[in-house]
């Protein structure tokens, strides 16, 4: 039985996000996947399939009463729809694009926003994983993530999706050349301790595996080339965090602060961030000399 959220433009966004994921897929399946001639607001050169997932969610919301703005990370600044809505959708359209050539999962991700774009203000999100079967995550402030799963046509409740103490894997983000050379020793440790390596370069089936599996640790820090990570806080960091913890694991940057309590200065701002069950987060802010 679907569930039901208590509140019907939050319900309305959900049910959009559905939408959107039934056509995005079918875009992936049968569109051209070669390069735009643009650049999306980071600078990085944009994949047709990039341009045609974000105008397939933007109009999607257009009409939705419930949402009074999109962010998206495809372009810069804020589009805003109705002066009467609540809450703003910021999303990143199609993470991991590049991957759909080699055939790999990709995903959508959205945060949910009631005033204010910072991590405190993040009410919901969601994230849909495209690969061999179509699978959409919701998480609330008040409940667990519900994994759903396209059977005949429909979106399918699942179960939710509860982590471990302690996880078995581990997904290092980042070329290691440009890792310090604290993070190195940490990232082995883990693995001298049995933990398996398991990294696709796309953040939603990494993370999305990590928390169907139980738990382990997805980690992307600052490096030398990129100081602040290369992770978006609204459209990636913060969303996927909730998740994370509401599932009973941790999420936090460099410094030990809770990924939920970042304040964006900018649309487009990325974080150091590691997201695990509690086990590997501790291990962390040891290594990482953060104290508790």
């Amino acid at each position: 039985m679907q569930k039901a959220y208590k509140e019907t433009g939050m319900n309305d966004i959900f049910e959009t996000i559905k939408q959107v994921a039934f056509e995005i897929d079918t875009a992936i399946k049968t569109s051209d996947l070669g390069y735009s001639d643009s650049e999306n607001s980071s600078g990085e050169d944009q994949l047709k399939l990039d341009v045609q997932s974000d105008i397939i969610i933007e109009k999607a919301f257009a009409n939705v009463a419930s949402v009074k703005a999109l962010v998206s990370e495809e372009k810069e600044g804020v589009l805003e729809l109705s002066e009467t809505g609540k809450y703003t959708v910021c999303y990143d359209p199609l993470d991991g694009s590049s991957l759909v050539n080699v055939n790999l999962s990709v995903g959508s991700i959205f945060g949910i926003y009631e005033g204010e774009l910072e991590g405190k203000n993040l009410v919901a999100s969601a994230y849909v994983v495209y690969g061999p079967r179509v699978e959409l995550v919701i998480a609330t402030r008040d409940s667990k993530p519900m994994l759903s799963r396209v059977i005949a046509g429909k979106f399918k409740e699942i179960g939710e999706i509860f982590m471990n103490e302690k996880g078995k894997l581990n997904a290092s983000g980042g070329t290691q050349q440009n890792w310090s050379d604290y993070h190195k020793a940490f990232i082995d440790s883990l693995f001298a301790e049995g933990y398996r390596l398991r990294y696709s370069g796309g953040m939603v089936p990494d993370l999305h595996q990590i928390m169907l599996k139980g738990g382990g640790l997805f980690s992307y820090p600052g490096t030398t080339d990129k100081p602040n990570g290369k992770l978006r806080q609204l459209f990636e960091v913060i969303p996927f965090a909730l998740m994370y913890e509401q599932a009973g694991g941790e999420a936090i940057n460099n410094k030990g602060m809770r990924l939920l309590e970042l304040l964006p200065a900018h649309p487009h701002d990325t974080s150091p961030c590691f997201f695990g069950s509690k086990y590997e987060i501790t291990a962390l802010r040891k290594a990482y000399g953060i104290k508790a």
